[in-house]
């Protein structure tokens, strides 16, 4: 289980960020997406640059899940809950992630 977690989130991060990695970097730095417990990315702020970066990271992340969830016999919602808890740990300082609450947090 613990190798599933480590694969998840390495695809995960590797496939969300290939084409795009600039962009969402700078969506990160800029406070503009944040992580979240479910698995995907979330909009911060709601201009339509963000949204069209948020809709294609999570597409790429739900293909992921779904490729993982097939190959260990879970849900593609179990294998994005558990990415959703790495991503959610590693956001760094500054980074936004979604709390239990629905709120916005600002790592510190």
């Amino acid at each position: 289980m613990k190798m599933l977690i480590k694969g998840v989130l390495l695809l995960t991060l590797i496939l969300s960020q290939s084409a795009l990695a600039l962009t969402l970097n700078e969506a990160r730095e800029q406070g503009r997406v944040g992580e979240t417990l479910n698995g995907y990315l979330g909009a911060v702020k709601q201009d339509a640059e963000t949204l069209e970066l948020v809709t294609k990271i999570n597409a790429t992340r739900a293909q992921v899940y779904q490729q993982l969830a097939d190959k260990n016999q879970l849900t593609r919602d179990d294998v994005a809950r558990m990415a959703g808890q790495k991503l959610v740990n590693k956001a760094g300082r500054g980074e936004y992630v979604r709390g239990l609450n629905g709120q916005w947090l600002k790592k510190e």
